[in-house]
């Protein structure tokens, strides 16, 4: 079964905290979190983790903050429910991580958890051309829709009609983004009209 991870890309950000970003190139950094507030009297922050791989920040050595270029060291880790408590070289005092709030936390794409086989990350998926088993174009995936029990791949044609398919195996057999396509069984009502 095909499995999809929602870290985020840095190029874009989400029209929501819980959207992924859309861009068709691989991005360097993938979004991990955002800071949410202070812990404690030191400097240390929380993070709301973004990431389906909670217990990966536990072994990062750098991050990321809002726009800079250049990472920070991540001395010390511990996770609380969907927070990551860090803390961070340059970071001293309250009023920093204050300064700092709703800040996204970014790590280097080498840096991410690795996948299993047939699983992928959002941006991979995100501008894959749909095609039907037999070859015909169906549209593009623009968005992916998280429901909890599966993923709901949005897919939009020339005409701008949105078809929404449910990322299950029996619907999605095949994703290819090294071939930049995805292979769909398109479901069919059966129900009385």
């Amino acid at each position: 079964m095909t499995d999809v991870r929602p870290d985020y890309e840095p190029e874009h950000e989400p029209e929501n905290e819980e959207q992924d970003a859309v861009s068709q190139e691989s991005p360097q950094r993938l979004v991990i979190g955002r800071i949410t507030s202070p812990h404690g009297v030191r400097g240390e922050l929380r993070m709301y983790i973004y990431s389906h791989f909670p217990d990966n920040i536990l072994q990062l050595e750098k991050i990321y903050i809002g726009d800079a270029s250049e990472p920070r060291a991540v001395s010390r880790s511990r996770l609380k429910d969907n927070l990551a408590i860090m803390r961070v070289e340059g970071i001293t005092s309250r009023e920093m991580v204050d300064e700092l709030r709703d800040e996204l936390v970014r790590i280097d794409l080498e840096d991410a958890a690795p996948l299993e086989e047939g699983e992928f990350y959002h941006f991979e998926i995100i501008g894959l051309t749909a095609l039907t088993e037999e070859g015909e174009q169906v549209g593009t995936v623009t968005d992916i829709i998280e429901t909890g029990a599966n993923d709901v791949y949005v897919i939009t044609d020339d005409e701008g009609a949105e078809t929404l398919i449910p990322a299950l195996e029996a619907v999605v057999p095949t994703i290819d983004p090294e071939a930049g396509t995805m292979i769909i069984r398109p479901l069919r009502y059966s129900g009385e009209d």
